[in-house]
């Protein structure tokens, strides 16, 4: 059976093109001989559960140690511990049961449920005591666990690791999943309840991040698909699956597939181009596969919306490293920083980050059968964009109250709607490139159709100034599109101004280039 590019589940060896995870998360080894309890996290399907089964079979291979991989799935939602802890006895029975070298040990579950808050290390305790080799346990999905489970598991693996000079207990133990430990604390915070001075955050030695892979990476992953079938994936190609991808593991395995598999049908006569990549990314982006629609969902929890919110219109937020929820952003692998801004980690998800917002109003639209698409505003094969932003202001006027009212993010709505509006008109064969960053006091995107290129710049009016700030930024945009003329889109959120004076329609000569700025 010939090896593919795995997007589903943990990747093995034998079947999947892959890289050793370990390689991303250095010291571990060390870590697990000097008896240490640890956490590692990383962004969903980013290869912490390869990583984890790697490493089982490693430690198990090396006969020194009894290595168990544990998911904490089945705990999923179980806020009381009497019913949680029960939970995750049992999957640790199950998984015991799976192991070849552990499975003829006793592992007793015989300790009454009233008795939850010692069920966990009695267990471990018994079970330990009766190994011929130190036991290591590696738990996935550590998120699951909430409120009281996740206080009482964390408490009783507290306590059998202080009393292991008095009785046996497990040799080291990994958290896996998500979230940094920090959000562990902040979600118990947010419960009203405290760990007191046995927190067992006291005990985890280190916090590790999987990180994505480099460029140098991706190119070892694609070599083996190469080698296997002599298919092609020139340096041009490795450089735009990077950009679009920046490394994140799922999206570098999703592109390669999708071309494969669907852009060229496993032909592997067809060496790879540019344009496939391209075509992969929007592919994906329209699809949006699982991976991508629950990171999606994660927009609608208010801790995000509040700096997704602020990359959309350009305003900075400010950031304290101990902020729990600037925190939570960057371990959800949905935001990175970039030259001290928050921006989208990916351009993949730069787009669907804003498509998925706008999807409400575009899907309105769509209903409506208006705006018209491009053919209504074409003249001698370019975009009328006089008319095309023209109609934009006037349906703004009639519906701005209504939208604003409609989204959840308020603030980012003039931006959000505008750009379902546009999404409409390109969707026959246009694109829209966008810009998102926060701290930059706009929203930089450009509407492409056929041969030429249109720079839009997107402000939120608070003062004269504005105007004249707005210019600046969109001759520097223009530069960088190399276009000679750009449209300054300006939303004035006033009350006092009536409609007539917000809408309106000036062009200016700067330096040979001519900027037009539209009032709404």
């Amino acid at each position: 059976m010939k090896k593919y590019f795995n997007t589903s589940g943990p990747c093995r060896p034998s079947k999947h093109y892959i890289l050793p995870a370990q390689e991303r998360c250095r010291g571990l080894l060390r870590l697990i001989e000097r008896e240490q309890y640890f956490v590692i996290h990383a962004a969903r399907q980013s290869g912490k559960t390869t990583l984890l089964l790697d490493l089982m079979q490693q430690l198990n291979e090396s006969g020194d140690y009894h290595a168990l991989y544990c998911s904490l799935e089945s705990a999923y939602g179980i806020i009381e511990a009497e019913k949680g802890i029960p939970a995750i006895v049992r999957e640790l029975a199950a998984e015991i049961k799976l192991h070849e070298s552990l499975e003829n040990y006793p592992f007793a579950q015989d300790v009454h449920h009233s008795d939850f808050n010692t069920m966990l290390r009695m267990s471990l305790f018994r079970f330990c005591k009766s190994l011929n080799k130190p036991l290591v346990i590696l738990f996935d999905e550590v998120d699951c666990l909430a409120n009281g489970t996740l206080i009482s598991f964390l408490r009783q693996l507290r306590y059998g690791y202080i009393n292991r000079d008095r009785a046996s207990f497990v040799h080291s133990v990994a958290l896996v999943g998500m979230r940094n430990i920090r959000d562990y604390k902040a979600r118990v915070r947010d419960n009203r309840d405290t760990l007191g001075s046995s927190s067992p955050f006291n005990i985890a030695s280190d916090v590790f991040t999987l990180r994505n892979f480099n460029h140098e990476e991706v190119v070892r992953l694609y070599a083996q698909h190469t080698e296997q079938t002599e298919q092609q994936f020139p340096a041009e190609v490795l450089e735009t699956v990077y950009h679009y991808s920046q490394g994140q593991p799922w999206l570098v395995n999703a592109l390669a597939r999708q071309i494969v598999e669907k852009i060229l049908e496993f032909d592997y006569s067809q060496p790879v181009t540019v344009e496939h990549v391209k075509q992969a990314a929007e592919m994906l982006i329209k699809r949006r596969d699982t991976h991508i629609d629950s990171l999606m969902e994660r927009l609608k929890e208010k801790r995000v919306q509040r700096f997704v919110e602020s990359i959309i219109i350009g305003e900075s937020q400010g950031h304290d490293p101990l902020d729990d929820d600037y925190q939570y952003v960057l371990d959800l692998g949905l935001l990175r920083l970039a030259d001290k801004r928050l921006i989208p980690s990916n351009p993949i998800y730069n787009e669907v980050i804003v498509r998925y917002l706008s999807l409400l109003a575009q899907n309105e639209m769509d209903m409506r059968g208006y705006p018209p698409t491009v053919p209504a505003y074409l003249v001698d094969g370019q975009l009328d964009m006089r008319r095309l932003l023209g109609d934009f202001q006037q349906f703004w006027r009639e519906n701005s109250e209504i939208w604003r009212k409609r989204y959840q993010y308020q603030e980012a709505a003039p931006h959000l709607v505008l750009q379902a509006f546009l999404q409409r008109v390109i969707n026959a064969g246009g694109r829209i490139s966008r810009e998102l960053a926060e701290g930059t006091g706009r929203l930089d995107l450009c509407v492409h159709y056929g041969e030429f290129s249109y720079p839009i710049e997107l402000k939120l009016r608070y003062s004269d100034k504005t105007y004249e700030e707005g210019k600046d930024q969109l001759t520097d945009y223009m530069d960088k599109m190399g276009c000679r003329e750009g449209w300054l889109i300006v939303f004035d959120k006033r009350k006092k101004p009536t409609w007539d004076k917000k809408i309106f329609w000036k062009t200016h000569q700067i330096d040979g280039k001519i900027i037009h700025i539209v009032g709404a």
